[in-house]
């Protein structure tokens, strides 16, 4: 049976495989960041880019089958720089998930917005890193409207000043009933919202797959934590309330901490003991905050 809020301690390529623990079809999302191949010796031991494929193969095998029918995963990974130059095993990675039953729906860019600095003589400073989306079905669930942001009320001025034929140019291309009622009720009130949906009393605008987030993490005990944004961000776009989160590499509990925040469940897998402790206590500091 799936016990949710908890985090198991060990190798998630053995605690995946007991369909005791994990049944199949009970996870609503998988989000994560796997080690990186090469990287994080000290905490993870590192897997070699060349063997990558092969040792997480198995891993989103039983990824799949945990994943309901409509679910998503979520991969935060980039391949990294080896004697000048960038290796190959994310992209073999994604080519041997698409054989296995994958489906490849999209890829988000996550902007570093606060990279590390640095000086290399043949290259810039690497402000970007892979956010790989799977699924099992290509009508997986997703929930736009939870990560729409609010402009302000500048939009409506601004486009009052677009002509008429500039609207009708760029609602030919659909012929959506949505688009026209948006066309109407524009013509009307002659504003003119492109990229733009407005509505009476709220202006909102849908983002991109260019997803800007800081690199701060505020646990300084782990090794390659991610930022509390990043997978509060995906869990509101891919869950509602009382779904299920898994992160098989939680690490210090960064997923499970945003998807309690956003009154998800959550289970965890970490290798590492001391990091799940460390989880469980920034689990309880959350909740304390929250009360």
């Amino acid at each position: 049976m799936l016990e949710k809020d908890k985090i198991h301690v060990g190798d998630c390529r053995q605690v995946l495989s007991d369909h005791i623990l994990f049944p199949g079809g009970t996870v609503d999302l998988v989000i994560t960041s796997p080690p990186y191949a090469d990287r994080r010796m000290h905490s993870y031991g590192g897997v070699k880019p060349a063997a990558f494929t092969d040792w997480f193969i198995p891993i989103s095998g039983e990824l799949y089958r945990v994943l309901k029918p409509r679910g998503s995963l979520v991969l935060n990974m980039k391949e990294n720089v080896k004697n000048g130059e960038r290796q190959t095993y994310v992209i073999e990675l994604i080519l041997a998930m698409r054989k296995q039953g994958w489906i490849w729906t999209e890829e988000y860019c996550w902007y570093k917005k606060n990279s590390y600095p640095g000086k290399w003589p043949n290259r810039f400073r690497d402000s970007w890193e892979r956010c790989l989306h799977f699924t099992k079905r290509r009508d997986f669930r997703m929930y736009q409207d939870a990560v729409k942001v609010p402009i302000g009320d500048w939009a409506t001025k601004r486009f009052r000043s677009m002509s008429e034929k500039d609207f009708i140019r760029s609602m030919s291309a659909t012929s959506s009933k949505f688009g026209r009622r948006v066309a109407n009720w524009a013509n009307k009130r002659k504003v003119f919202p492109h990229n733009v949906v407005v509505f009476e009393s709220e202006h909102y605008y849908e983002p991109s797959t260019m997803i800007h987030f800081a690199t701060e993490c505020k646990n300084r005990n782990h090794s390659a934590c991610f930022p509390i944004e990043l997978p509060t961000w995906f869990i509101k776009l891919f869950t509602k309330k009382g779904d299920t989160v898994l992160d098989p590499f939680i690490g210090v509990g960064t997923t499970a901490v945003a998807a309690n925040a956003l009154d998800r469940h959550f289970i965890g897998i970490e290798i590492s003991p001391a990091y799940a402790k460390e989880a469980y206590r920034n689990i309880r500091a959350m909740k304390k905050r929250t009360k």
